[in-house]
């Protein structure tokens, strides 16, 4: 079942390995500038105190971004064994993405935009892999 990605699927773990590219930029790389600090309703006080703990976080949304696009190229570009293996890490990093997401508006009703935002791609992505594949 795994052996075949189907394209759409395969579109969708992408696109949300690019979401949380873009988390990862935010937390990581931005999380103190004011456009940031609008986007997560933070204060330069509590951007401040928190960067570390933003830093930290930023990097798992790159690890589940690598997961899902890395194991995306591979399901797609690999046969028999490694195709299975893509299609298994692209569905790891995608039921990561989606369990956190859902952890996020579950501690925080007034996060459903983001966790959204956060869950949609990899979700799609997963029910295509599994109901297509």
């Amino acid at each position: 079942m795994l052996e075949n990605l189907p394209v759409a699927a395969a579109v969708f773990a992408v696109l949300a390995g690019l979401v949380h590219v873009y988390i990862f930029v935010l937390e990581s790389l931005r999380w103190t500038a004011p456009a940031t600090r609008r986007t997560f309703g933070t204060s330069e006080e509590e951007a401040l105190a928190t960067r570390s703990m933003a830093y930290n976080q930023g990097w798992y949304n790159l690890f589940l971004a690598v997961g899902a696009i890395g194991g995306t190229v591979l399901a797609l570009a690999g046969s028999g064994t490694a195709a299975v293996a893509g299609a298994s890490i692209l569905l790891f990093a995608t039921g990561s993405m989606v369990a956190a997401a859902l952890v996020l508006v579950t501690s925080d009703s007034t996060k459903l935009r983001a966790g959204s935002v956060q869950g949609f791609c990899p979700l799609v992505a997963i029910v295509l892999a599994l109901l297509l594949g």
